[in-house]
Order: C-alpha cells, then sequence, then structure tokens
C-alpha cells in the first residue's frame, strides 16, 4: 500500500502547520527530558494540550495563536521548552526559542529540518544536540526526529556546511 501523503502535501496551495502530535510520541518526548521538580514547562504551540497536559509537575506555561497567546510575544522566565512547532517557520521559532534561555530544549521535528545551518544555530548559541529520536507518525511527511538540545553540553552528532565536491 502506498501512501498518497506526499503528493498531497506537495500540491496545496496553502500551508497548514497544525498536525497534532500522538499523546504517546509526546510522552516519549517528554520521557526524553532529565528535569528537577522546580522546572517551569513551556508548550509553545500547546493546541489540545498533548504535551502541555502531560508535563511533570505543575509549573508550567504554554502559548497557543488559537487563544491570542503568541509564542514570539512569550517572554517570561522557563527552563523546558516541549513542544511540535510549525515547520513552515522552523527558523523564526529556533531563534525565539534560543532568546528565551532555557537549558533544554526539546521539539519534534521533520526530518528535512534537522539541517546543518539549524544544527549551527543551536551551537552557535551554546545548545549541544544531546538526544535526537527517530520516528514516523501516520499520514505526516516522512519520518519525523524528536530532538533535543541543552545549553553548555556537548553535542552528540558533528556536521560541516562544506559542499562536497
Amino acid at each position: 500500500m502506498s501512501s498518497t501523503v506526499s503528493h498531497k502535501i506537495k500540491k496545496r496551495n496553502t500551508a497548514n502547520d497544525i498536525f497534532i502530535t500522538p499523546l504517546d510520541l509526546a510522552k516519549k518526548a517528554i520521557s526524553m527530558i532529565d528535569y528537577e521538580n522546580t522546572d517551569i514547562w513551556y508548550d509553545p504551540f500547546k493546541n489540545t494540550g498533548n504535551y502541555y497536559n502531560q508535563y511533570p509537575n505543575d509549573n508550567k506555561l504554554y502559548s497557543e495563536i488559537l487563544e491570542d497567546k503568541d509564542f514570539f510575544d512569550f517572554e517570561e522566565n522557563i527552563d523546558i521548552i516541549c513542544s511540535n512547532p510549525p515547520y513552515s517557520i522552523m527558523d523564526n521559532v529556533i531563534k525565539k526559542s534560543i532568546d528565551l534561555k532555557p537549558r533544554v530544549i526539546n521539539y519534534l521535528i521533520g526530518v528535512g529540518n534537522l539541517t546543518a545551518r539549524r544544527l549551527e544555530m543551536f551551537e552557535n548559541a551554546g545548545y549541544g544536540l544531546t538526544k535526537i529520536h527517530m520516528c514516523k507518525v501516520y499520514k505526516w511527511y516522512g519520518m519525523s526526529f524528536i530532538v533535543q538540545f541543552e545549553k553548555d553540553k556537548e553535542s552528540i552528532m558533528s556536521f560541516d556546511r562544506i559542499v562536497w565536491k
């Protein structure tokens, strides 16, 4: 049985970045994070709350554009970001996430969104890629990664931006 999902995505005229993360996959992302009970968790793209409602303590905040709480207006102190961001604005999401200075940034992203340039954005801000989990969600285009970046930690992945010939 072949998938027609990629064909539908390629032919759409407007972006649709609302893809709800399966509950068990949100739990998997959260389980990857080493945390303290005092940590403040933040879900910048809450939607149905599959991440937010599973956070392990009540020290939690969220943004949700559908509730007029825009991530790009958020300015509070946080320790952990864990969510599934809209892929169409990934560069802006990464910049804002880094500006918030959390200790941990954990995102579910499409495999094509993990680029050397984006890894370099994190690295230049002092974040190392410390954990990565590859997964496939039925009806989503291609494979996805749960990626975890931690402040002042060494990356488990090396990269270069050389165009090899």
